[in-house]
């Protein structure tokens, strides 16, 4: 008789019907199934420690499933053998890998390593106890460990379920946890039935088919976790959309509270919490800080409190940009001394009222205040008490502000108050003579400084132009300097000298961009010989075929700028003459022209190469002490060879022992010394300027000579040169050489070439270049116009 198979020996599986093979087939099919949506989850949850352990159970599951489908359809013995071994091992696998997903699930509990070493140490024995056979698999008589081998995996369960329970007792399970756990309890118990009644039909059907209620469970769990993957993946979508709508808002909005009600209900609508409130605080330095909570914030997941976070940085972040930029804008239009706003803000305040007064129809005056004497308190008492000053004219003048009124800091010690739905002129002439006395009484005092006013009206028939409102002002309170008035309205005989003054400049803008000044030369000559020495360039405006002389224009020039061009063309028409007279050629400098940062460059290209020694650059005296930078000008083209001429001196009230130090090469005697030099007090002067040049080497120009007693005085002082009208007029090219005049001249005078002391020699000077005799004008004796510089 053929003894006992192995199928004798108790299995977790036996011989099944067919229907139950089929049914353990499919099973493992469904399992398999299952495992494509915890793939998905998987993927789609980042690979997160949950998804990855769920993932494993349920490969490990549908093996040990498809691992019993098997073991009914396989006939071998070796083979049944095989897989029952197989299907053991993974009974244990699935054990273990419960407690790692027991953890994560759970979110916490015991430590893993004990645990885990327990269970792999028992299923390593396990192993050991299947295999450990004393004799054939066919000798029924033969020790076998298999059924121990069996009975271990009680152990590998109970470790697993004391795990379990010591993990889960301080844990809160929600349904969906409560469900796991009913679904792995069933499991358990089908799995402890089926190896308890191993060797029956039944027995070998709950061994085979007892993971399909924990694959369910975990199947379940995975489709609600990754139906929570999309929602969360979809509201992320919507944070960021809500994040990107917010931010944009951001840079439109300028309340940094409405910005913050726009991210509070787009927080609310994308996380669905209606309990969500905002709040935003200012912190130091004009730092703010914004938060969004709601009512419960521990019910926020980690990347829902990350956007409320992000949402308040950009409301915070905002809002510190909103102030900034509002601080900035009241700095562009505000001035930082006095607080009141500045030029720029009063253009465009006046822009905006003149546009309402032409609507309404009503007047807007301009009350523009100077203080007298500012400059003084500056240098007296420094520039602390200057500032001093500028506050409280600022501080009286905010005390007629009101509806109608609006005050503001122009610039340096100039104020401008205007006046809405302005009343009459005689209204507005007694409101400027009560700012000026109310200033004097609370600011000044009876020594000064006052404050000096001039008014200026728009009205509804006039052109909406604050600039020139503002002008107005300003040349009325010029006004009231000039004539120490102290207030003046801007009536129409300084409109039309405005007016005059506007299409002045106009014209002269166009007369310097058609080239139209010309320059007339003047001879300077020698007061002895009368012959030519040199030339002087002055500027003469040619409108039609009549000339306008340099004192119409001049100061305008000079404060328009125009100077600087027409300087340059002097020195272009002078270095032309120069190679046209073979003569030297003088060339006055303005102080504008001095402070163009390109002087020497200019001068330089208009000069064109020719040779500086035959070249003098004019400077006035006052020009010369007041401007930084004229001396180093000077002193580089004095380097390169130029001649330097103090023009005006005497006037200046210059040092004397600073001369020695300035770049000097010539001084002119001012007109106003030669027009008395035939008197006492004007031949003082005179013949101490002589006495300085002779003492630091230095040449002598008297300027203005206008008659023969004028030279013959100069001759007799030691004044070695001249020019002016008597010796030659302004021409543009130079006098005609001519025989000297012999005749007696009226008045009983000798002629020219005698006017010289008694006994005296005239001396014989090498004429420079082409110095020539001048031969005297008809009707110069006669005309005592004075020369026009």
């Amino acid at each position: 008789m053929p003894g006992p198979t192995c199928a004798d020996v108790p299995h977790m599986l036996g011989d099944v019907p067919l229907w139950t093979t089929v049914l353990q087939f499919l099973a493992a099919g469904l399992v398999g199934g299952f495992c494509v949506l915890q793939w998905v989850w998987w993927r789609g949850a980042l690979r997160s420690e949950g998804s990855t352990w769920s993932l494993a159970l349920s490969v490990a599951m549908a093996g040990l499933v498809l691992v019993a489908g098997l073991h009914g359809v396989v006939t071998g013995a070796e083979g049944r053998e095989a897989l029952s071994f197989l299907h053991g091992q993974l009974v244990g696998v699935v054990a273990l890998l419960c407690l790692p997903a027991t953890r994560a699930f759970g979110g916490g509990g015991p430590r893993l390593r004990p645990w885990v070493t327990t269970a792999v140490v028992v299923l390593v024995l396990r192993t050991a106890l299947w295999f450990l056979t004393f004799g054939p698999v066919d000798d029924p008589g033969a020790p076998t460990g298999r059924p121990v081998a069996v009975a271990l995996l009680f152990v590998v369960l109970g470790v697993v379920v004391g795990y379990v329970v010591a993990a889960l007792g301080s844990v809160r399970l929600n349904r969906l946890g409560v469900l796991l756990v009913c679904a792995a309890g069933v499991s358990l118990v089908a799995l402890t039935a089926g190896i308890l009644l191993a060797g029956r039909p039944v027995g070998a059907l709950l061994a085979s088919l007892w993971p399909l209620p924990l694959a369910v469970g975990l199947e379940w769990l995975a489709s609600v976790r990754l139906r929570r993957a999309q929602l969360t993946a979809h509201r992320r979508e919507l944070m960021r959309d809500a994040l990107a709508a917010v931010t944009n808002s951001a840079w439109f909005h300028r309340d940094a509270d409405a910005l913050l009600l726009q991210a509070r209900d787009a927080a609310r609508e994308v996380l669905a919490d209606p309990s969500i409130e905002g709040s935003l605080r200012p912190l130091q330095r004009d730092r703010y800080v914004a938060d969004l909570f709601p009512a419960d914030p521990d019910r926020l997941a980690a990347h829902e409190r990350t956007f409320l976070i992000d949402l308040g940085l950009v409301v915070s972040t905002a809002a510190e940009r909103y102030t900034l930029t509002d601080r900035l804008s009241r700095a562009a239009v505000t001035d930082t001394l006095t607080g009141l706003p500045n030029r720029r803000a009063v253009d465009t305040h006046l822009l905006e009222v003149l546009e309402r007064a032409a609507v309404e129809r009503t007047r807007v005056s301009v009350v523009y205040c100077d203080i007298d004497g500012f400059k003084d308190v500056n240098d007296r008492e420094g520039h602390a008490a200057g500032d001093d000053l500028l506050r409280r004219t600022a501080g009286f003048l905010r005390g007629w502000v009101d509806d109608d009124t609006y005050v503001a800091r122009l610039a340096g010690d100039e104020f401008a108050v205007v006046v809405c739905r302005a009343p009459g002129d005689e209204e507005l002439a007694d409101l400027a003579r009560r700012i000026r006395s109310g200033f004097g009484a609370r600011v000044g005092t009876v020594a000064g400084p006052r404050l000096t006013c001039g008014v200026a009206t728009w009205n509804p028939t006039d052109i909406v132009d604050p600039d020139a409102l503002l002008r107005h002002a300003d040349a009325a309170m010029l006004e009231a300097k000039r004539t120490q008035s102290g207030h003046r309205v801007f009536d129409p005989a300084l409109r039309a000298r405005a007016e005059d003054a506007r299409r002045l400049r106009a014209a002269l803008e166009r007369a310097v961009e058609e080239d139209r000044i010309t320059a007339y030369f003047q001879p300077i000559v020698d007061t002895r010989t009368l012959e030519v020495v040199g030339l002087e360039a002055l500027a003469r405006w040619r409108e039609g075929d009549s000339f306008i002389l340099p004192e119409h224009w001049l100061t305008l020039a000079e404060q328009s700028g125009l100077i600087v061009p027409i300087g340059r063309s002097m020195i272009r028409q002078a270095r032309r003459a120069l190679d046209r007279h073979h003569m030297p050629v003088a060339v006055n400098l303005s102080a504008r022209e001095l402070h163009e940062p390109d002087v020497l460059e200019r001068i330089d290209a208009a000069w064109s190469g020719g040779p500086w020694e035959h070249l003098t650059i004019e400077i006035t005296e006052t020009t010369m002490l007041r401007t930084a930078a004229a001396v180093p000008v000077l002193s580089e083209l004095r380097a390169r060879g130029a001649r330097i001429a103090l023009d005006d001196f005497g006037t200046g009230f210059s040092s004397l022992a600073r001369l020695a130090r300035l770049p000097v090469d010539v001084l002119k005697i001012d007109r106003s010394f030669v027009r008395e030099v035939r008197t006492p007090r004007g031949a003082g002067p005179v013949r101490a300027i002589v006495a300085l040049a002779e003492h630091h080497g230095l040449d002598v120009v008297a300027e203005g000579v206008e008659s023969a007693g004028d030279l013959q005085m100069l001759v007799e002082l030691g004044v070695p040169q001249a020019q002016g009208n008597f010796v030659g007029r302004p021409a543009p090219g130079l006098p005609v050489r001519g025989a000297r005049p012999q005749p007696r001249l009226p008045g009983g005078l000798a002629a020219v070439e005698d006017l010289r002391p008694a006994g005296a020699r005239l001396p014989r000077r090498r004429p420079q270049l082409g110095a020539r005799p001048l031969r005297v004008l008809q009707g110069a004796l006669d005309d005592t116009t004075p020369e026009h510089l």
